[in-house]
């Protein structure tokens, strides 16, 4: 299977521990602040978005290789999401969010609420916090086998109908999630693969930094 190139998006949040591995063909993004990280750890930026609130604008490394794109303080956006929609109208699919928790809770919040922003739009978020991943599944998603480690799933804005979690400990059939009940929290790898799936409605899954997603 060939490998999908990702956008990856760093904000202003916790900066993770260890920089990820960029590809030749992916692209990175800066949403504000986070363009401080990338300079510190030696990545390269393609585009830095944002109204630069938490970016000294004189600290930004002039290049003819940056696209830099100055918004607005007063919008109805945030700065991750105005990244996010420069990477899908670029036609990439895949997005890993880094910096994007830790910090300012309502930013965390809204960040979370980008993923489902994604998946309602046919790509797939992978919001990255310390040890764990959080990403929003519209149809399916399989992942390999762990011999331990915790999993949870949300019903994620709104009901998520006809659920079927099968290989973690406490498994589901054609089950309906709803948005203010956890009935999914802490579930558990058992060492076999995991499947889950909404026939209705998008889920939100949390699971170990390093779990492996197959197709």
């Amino acid at each position: 299977m060939a490998r999908i190139p990702s956008c990856f998006v760093f904000g202003a949040g916790t900066p993770p521990a260890t920089p990820p591995k960029i590809a030749a063909d992916d692209i990175v993004i800066a949403a504000d602040g986070g363009y401080t990280f990338i300079n510190n750890a030696g990545i390269r930026a393609d585009a830095l978005i944002g109204d630069f609130d938490s970016l000294d604008a004189g600290a930004i490394r002039e290049s003819g290789d940056l696209i830099v794109q100055r918004l607005p303080e007063e919008k109805d956006s945030t700065d991750m999401l105005a990244a996010l929609q420069y990477g899908l109208g670029r036609g990439f699919t895949h997005f890993h969010i880094y910096g994007g928790a830790g910090g300012r809770q309502d930013h965390t919040l809204a960040n979370i609420q980008c993923l489902g922003f994604l998946a309602g739009r046919g790509a797939r978020g992978y919001l990255h916090d310390g040890g764990s991943v959080a990403t929003a599944v519209k149809g399916g998603l399989r992942l390999a086998s762990r011999r331990s480690g915790v999993i949870s799933i949300f019903a994620f804005g709104g009901p998520a109908e006809g659920v079927w979690v099968q290989g973690l400990k406490y498994e589901l059939a054609n089950a309906r999630l709803t948005s203010d009940f956890p009935l999914g929290v802490s579930n558990a790898f058992t060492g076999r693969p995991v499947y889950i799936k909404a026939e209705r409605g998008i889920l939100l899954v949390v699971y170990p930094s390093g779990t492996r997603e197959l197709a």
